[in-house]
């Protein structure tokens, strides 16, 4: 298949979680003998920020870590009919303008042959809902949501006619252990602060145990406010800023645990979606304790990792784990079995390959069909 991708960004992860998936299964279809054409904006505002942070040369890694894949990045004047011209599989990621989703799908309502899905793999179906029902998806042929509830409240409030549940993996090509790497913290988190929304977990699950266990630790991120810098620095943890996704294996391995504070839309409203960085620690193979989270869709095994409900058993969790060096090593085997075995980014690559040929099987079924020896 000829696959054409349309990203918000792809070359930058700067506050762009998605950044490892995207990349990840891109590469795998490309593994699978598949064309992959990706497409960003040349001033999308992950990628600016990305060169404010670090740089032009910010992303020079992106195109030899992903080489097979094709990216072009577009502006203003982007030829639309020519880069969907001999396209089967073209995916719309759901970080792209209104606009361009809107004449995409009109391309394919009109009558252009390629397969059309829209790809959602953020909370705003629950956070902010009308934002998602702006965009007009009446052209495409499904939605890829990552995550079981996520494609149910697609179909309940009419958006999608066909979706199909595809969660985020790892890709393992690069996030994986890394075993002559000395760890040298006990603990490292990986994730943006954001907009406040997790504060309070992020005190009770990260900054109060390292604190009062007195661990050496480290956190990377971006979006830390002047008050969350303070809070975390007080606890004696220091802030190593902008961490590019696929230097992540590097720092996982510097540490002897990690723990993960989901935030709270995928608590209360989207149980079941893990998010991006349970799979990355998982196929890092560094322990993980969890804050609460529910994995409603059974994607781990018991063991992979620990789950705690409270500040205080985050931090008996973490004191075993950093101690019981058996119990650490059989949760990290555990783990990595779970990632290699079910949750790669080539295990989603063939399950979206599979998606498409029923979509595709569907629509023929569906067109009328002549009987053979019928009078026309």
């Amino acid at each position: 298949m000829r696959c054409v991708l349309f990203y918000h960004a792809f070359t930058s992860c700067w506050n762009n979680g998605n950044a490892h998936f995207l990349r990840g299964y891109a590469r795998e279809l490309h593994a699978l003998g598949h064309e992959v054409i990706v497409y960003e904006p040349f001033d999308g505002w992950s990628r600016l920020n990305a060169i404010r942070e670090d740089g032009a040369n910010a992303m020079d890694d992106i195109p030899t870590l992903f080489a097979g894949v094709d990216i072009r990045q577009y502006d203003a004047c982007l030829d639309l009919d020519r880069a969907l011209d001999g396209a089967d599989l073209v995916i719309v990621h759901e970080w792209n303008s209104p606009d361009l989703i809107a004449q995409i799908g009109g391309k394919r309502a009109q009558g252009a042959t390629f397969t059309l899905l829209f790809h959602d793999t953020h909370h705003r179906a629950v956070s902010a809902p009308e934002e998602l029902a702006q965009f007009d998806l009446d052209g495409f042929d499904g939605v890829l949501a990552f995550g079981e509830v996520l494609r149910q409240i697609y179909l309940k409030l009419g958006w999608a006619d066909r979706a199909f549940t595809w969660h985020e993996a790892a890709d393992v090509a690069l996030y994986h252990p890394l075993p002559r790497v000395e760890a040298i913290d006990d603990l490292v988190w990986i994730g943006n602060w954001g907009d406040g929304e997790r504060s309070a977990e992020l005190n009770e699950f990260l900054v109060e145990p390292v604190a009062e266990l007195k661990l050496c630790a480290s956190v990377y991120g971006v979006r830390y406010s002047d008050a969350a810098l303070h809070t975390i620095q007080a606890a004696g943890i220091r802030h190593g800023g902008w961490l590019p996704a696929h230097w992540a294996p590097v720092a996982f391995a510097t540490a002897r645990a990690t723990v993960h504070v989901p935030r709270e839309h995928y608590v209360r409203s989207l149980p079941g979606i893990p998010t991006i960085r349970v799979f990355e620690a998982l196929a890092c193979g560094i322990p993980l304790v969890s804050a609460p989270w529910s994995d409603t869709e059974d994607l781990f095994p018991d063991a992979a990792f620990l789950s705690v409900t409270n500040g205080t058993q985050m931090k008996h969790a973490l004191r075993a784990v950093l101690d019981d060096r058996e119990m650490s090593s059989a949760m990290v085997q555990k783990g990595l079995r779970t990632i290699r075995e079910q949750h790669t980014c080539h295990h989603r690559a063939e399950q979206l390959v599979s998606i498409v040929a029923d979509i595709r099987d569907s629509r023929r079924s569906a067109q009328p069909q002549r009987c053979i020896g019928a009078v026309a």
